[in-house]
């Protein structure tokens, strides 16, 4: 496939992922947005941010989202930057972060969940407290 043709089909890909994402908001009460501490990641929620942005309005606040940052790396510069950069979108940002662990990919490709495998561990506690925080959100 020629540049050219590669660049017509991701044009042509576009608007489905645009028209799925405006499905899935209209059936949906809570919008989680998982970003992980890169530029990149911040860069990409943009156009994201501003279709929940706009549902949010449509439904007169009835739609509810928040940031969660995933992957993040303790004690690192990028780690602490990353609430920042999110704070100019002005959506909540949950104050759980998920680690960067080993443990979430293995146990994914296992088709178990930290819970299952570690119950006890840091990963598996990560999880209760975003479970936890959503919780006191929708209530």
């Amino acid at each position: 496939m020629d540049q050219v043709a590669e660049i017509r089909g991701i044009r042509n890909g576009a608007p489905q992922a645009h028209d799925l994402a405006v499905s899935a908001l209209t059936a949906a009460h809570f919008v989680l947005i998982p970003v992980q501490p890169s530029p990149y990641d911040i860069w990409a929620t943009a156009d994201l941010v501003e279709l929940v942005k706009q549902r949010i309005e449509l439904t007169e606040g009835q739609l509810q989202a928040a940031f969660l940052i995933s992957r993040s790396i303790r004690n690192t510069k990028l780690g602490q930057e990353v609430t920042e950069a999110l704070a100019d979108y002005a959506l909540p940002i949950l104050s759980v972060r998920i680690m960067q662990r080993v443990l979430y990919p293995t146990t994914a490709a296992a088709g178990t969940t930290v819970l299952d495998t570690e119950p006890h561990g840091e990963a598996a506690k990560e999880i209760r407290a975003l479970m936890q925080e959503i919780k006191e959100i929708l209530h």
